[in-house]
């Protein structure tokens, strides 16, 4: 494979001196380099600056702007890594990372990472990677038992095949994306449309807390932006969809001529945390039969815990959920699984079947070919990371990492109630806080605003910690999310030892103007 290199000394050569990609040689002393790495990356990543101070187009000044024509060593490639992207990583293994929602890791899912990238499957159907799909499936089966999902969104059941099924996708984004089309396609064929005339008339709902994702995954199903509802919701609800509004808007839309056709509910909203109460949507859909899709991408997670799982009571009356293992369940990007009711109404939209790809097993009706679950044919070995998960540390473990982040939240959020120079703007849900500096004194809630920006701007820039923003209720609002792998109670009491101070100085800065 290939010719001799200008640089023989730079990999293994064959016996011949061709090129050999995956010499075991290499293969071993490659990896060794990497783990050594990774484990020195985890050592040090709390003293790292948690966001760099780099600017855009750095790396290409730093590296060289064209491919080299010639190999090189690997400790060159390794060193240019140590020098010049590790300078400029937003590190969000840190457990100074508050900002977003975590992204969780482990070392068994780095090691299933590892693995399945070096087995390189393409799992498109069950006969391309028997053992990938079947892992997959298991996988899905453990975790929606681990979730107390009903058996209808179950693979296999006790009695065999289930109905529904699941399927593990990259992202929130593509779940959203395939139920909208398969909502989108049952309601033409409930309508009596011939083929897409009539989705001018299909509607879909959700709240204004929505994640943005959803209304460009409408956009992409080929829904009408102006029949895209963004419900308005507030601290009444505690920013969780009103049902009683959500039937109000379906049945004006009803009457109207125009065809109810999909609600999302989320689970742990992106801004504040809030949640729809799934229950009362799905019975407000059930009256115009409309697909219910529930988004628990980060807070599905913690209804792996018996006092949280009421969050999600309803589900079985729901179409499709989905929830992101690589946000708060320790397996590495990326993992968002997705469970249906019924499998069917998604593979039917999404089924592709090209000559090169027909087989026996498919013939056969004995499995679903994962390629029908999702936009594209080829797929990863998603599964063996999230089953290497749940194989190692078991429920017992999952539970305690959720409960431990949830209670360092809860301290927090006390330290927070407890200094009255701030406000808890929402109920804290889970492992997120929601707060902000009040307005005091001749202040005004604007001025409260631009001292909250200034407040998150100076932590970050400090590379102590890093928070990101939200705005609720017109309000500027600091967010603190609680939850990186790393991260002990000593790295969140750190923490709002440097917010005290921060404020305490802007505060100062603002009586001397």
């Amino acid at each position: 494979m290939g010719s001799l290199d200008a640089n023989p000394a730079a990999f293994n050569a064959g016996v011949d001196g061709s090129f050999q990609p995956l010499n075991p040689d290499d293969v071993r002393a490659y990896l060794h380099k990497a783990v050594d790495f990774i484990t020195d990356y985890y050592n040090n990543v709390e003293s790292m600056p948690v966001l760099p101070a780099v600017k855009p187009g750095y790396l290409q000044d730093e590296l060289t702007a064209s491919p080299p024509a010639h190999s090189a060593p690997f400790e060159v490639t390794m060193k240019e890594l140590r020098a010049s992207v590790v300078p400029g990583m937003t590190h969000w293994a840190s457990p100074n990372f508050f900002a977003f929602f975590p992204s969780t890791n482990s070392a068994a899912a780095i090691a299933g990472e590892l693995i399945a990238s070096a087995m390189n499957t393409v799992g498109f159907t069950w006969q391309a990677a028997p053992a990938a799909t079947e892992m997959e499936v298991l996988a899905l089966d453990w975790l929606a038992q681990l979730l107390r999902l009903p058996t209808s969104f179950m693979n296999r059941t006790g009695a065999g095949r289930g109905t529904g099924g699941g399927v593990i996708l990259g992202t929130t984004s593509e779940a959203m994306l395939v139920t909208l089309v398969a909502a989108r396609d049952a309601a033409l064929r409930r309508s009596g449309s011939h083929g897409v005339s009539g989705i001018t008339r299909l509607t879909v709902y959700a709240a204004d807390q929505t994640h943005s994702t959803f209304f460009k995954a409408c956009r992409l199903a080929g829904f009408d932006p102006a029949n895209i509802r963004s419900i308005p919701t507030g601290p009444d609800t505690d920013y969780g969809l009103d049902p009683t509004r959500l039937l109000e808007i379906m049945q004006a839309d009803a009457d109207a001529g125009l065809v109810p056709t999909y609600i999302c509910a989320t689970v742990g909203t992106t801004s504040s945390n809030a949640v729809d109460p799934v229950g009362a949507v799905a019975d407000v859909a059930a009256v115009f039969n409309a697909w219910v899709h529930v988004d628990a991408a980060y807070a599905g997670s913690a209804c792996i815990c018996p006092e949280f799982r009421h969050h999600i009571d309803g589900v079985e009356r729901v179409d499709s959920i989905s929830m992101s293992p690589h946000k708060w369940l320790l397996t590495c990007l990326d993992c968002t699984c997705l469970w249906v009711r019924d499998a069917h109404r998604l593979s039917d939209s999404l089924e592709t079947n090209p000559e090169y790809l027909k087989n026996d097993v498919t013939d056969s009706g004995e499995v679903t070919d994962l390629k029908d679950m999702q936009v594209g044919v080829g797929r990863r070995f998603r599964g063996l990371k999230l089953w290497m998960v749940m194989r190692t540390y078991g429920t017992a473990k999952l539970q305690e990492h959720i409960r431990s982040d949830v209670a360092m939240a809860k301290a927090f959020e006390g330290l927070v109630r407890a200094d009255d120079r701030f406000e808890v703007v929402v109920p804290r849900n889970f492992a997120l806080v929601c707060f902000r500096m009040r307005a005091s004194g001749a202040m005004t809630e604007e001025d409260a605003d631009e001292m909250n920006r200034v407040l998150m701007d100076r932590l970050n820039k400090s590379g102590k910690a890093y928070l990101a923003h939200t705005v609720v209720g017109n309000r500027f609002v600091l967010r603190f999310a609680v939850g990186s792998s790393l991260q002990e109670e000593r790295h969140v009491r750190s923490a709002w030892e440097l917010i005290k101070k921060t404020t305490a100085e802007i505060m100062e800065e603002t009586i001397m103007q």
